[in-house]
């Protein structure tokens, strides 16, 4: 995806080095002009599955806001792409303001909650992921009741991975994955990222191939839910639900996580162990 997101040009890190000595707005704009088209790519792949009358254009204008968040807070002296650090601060702002005008019905939100929380007490008494029709069971549908389910929940699943590790501080655009080195860390916060990273990697590793293969394609390779629906030979409504699936399973997997773990986590908006638990 880094690739994807490259909009490196002549002169940007003699900009950056400049607004970070004289911080002026003039400069700024600048740096907000040439990132732009990050702000566009997130957008665009948070509005997959989004209810239409969602704009990509209103989530683009959303993101601005992280993305000069991203820019102002950005050290360009760490050992760190700016688009890595940029992307889960704009899809935050994105999310953020999806949140504040409470684009999921609440019908929606009690299904995914009534979904993961069948997924963590079956986890829990079987000691491994429950299978559909264990869940389906569990909840008292038919197995095409839930796949209906998982369906009417889907767009509310295409978010929600990056908030499975995300603290209380909204200031804090934490994702699953990649972490931003930092001089001034100290043992324990080494310590919470290794833990998160092992705990992600287990829970990972414990879900069926095609799960795990959608999470990999669509967090560590930055494909589209219509790319992977193409490799995998299924339509993106059906990745879309495996998605959905999937991210429900890893919520419960690491629902009884310590609180606070994993609140350090800072980076790139890409599942950077995936790949290690496939």
């Amino acid at each position: 995806m880094a690739t994807q997101l490259d909009t490196a040009g002549h002169g940007i890190d003699a900009l950056w080095a400049e607004y970070k000595k004289s911080g002026a707005k003039a400069l700024r704009d600048q740096l907000i002009v040439h990132y732009a088209p990050v702000v566009k790519y997130v957008a665009g792949r948070v509005s997959v599955g989004l209810p239409r009358h969602v704009d990509e254009a209103d989530l683009a204008s959303y993101g601005i806001i992280g993305l000069i968040d991203a820019i102002e807070r950005f050290e360009p002296a760490r050992n760190i792409k700016f688009e890595t650090y940029a992307v889960p601060r704009i899809k935050g702002a994105i999310i953020d303001e999806l949140r504040s005008i409470d684009w999921v019905p609440r019908s929606v939100r009690a299904k995914a909650r009534a979904v993961e929380q069948s997924y963590s007490k079956l986890e829990a008494t079987l000691h491994r992921t429950p299978s559909d029709a264990e869940v389906a069971a569990d909840l008292e549908m038919t197995d095409e009741e839930f796949q209906t389910t998982l369906r009417k929940i889907s767009f509310v699943g295409v978010v929600a991975l990056d908030e499975v590790f995300r603290g209380g501080d909204h200031s804090d655009r934490s994702t699953l994955g990649e972490t931003l080195p930092d001089a001034t860390s100290g043992p324990l916060d080494t310590f919470e990222v290794k833990e998160t990273k092992e705990a992600l990697i287990k829970a990972v590793s414990e879900m069926a191939d095609r799960e795990k293969t959608v999470l990999t394609l669509y967090y560590y390779e930055g494909l589209t839910l219509a790319e992977i629906g193409d490799i995998l030979g299924v339509t993106e409504s059906r990745v879309c639900q495996i998605h959905t699936k999937a991210v429900l399973q890893l919520r419960a997997k690491l629902a009884d996580r310590p609180e606070g773990a994993g609140r350090k986590l800072a980076g790139g908006a890409k599942v950077a162990a995936a790949p290690a638990a496939t």
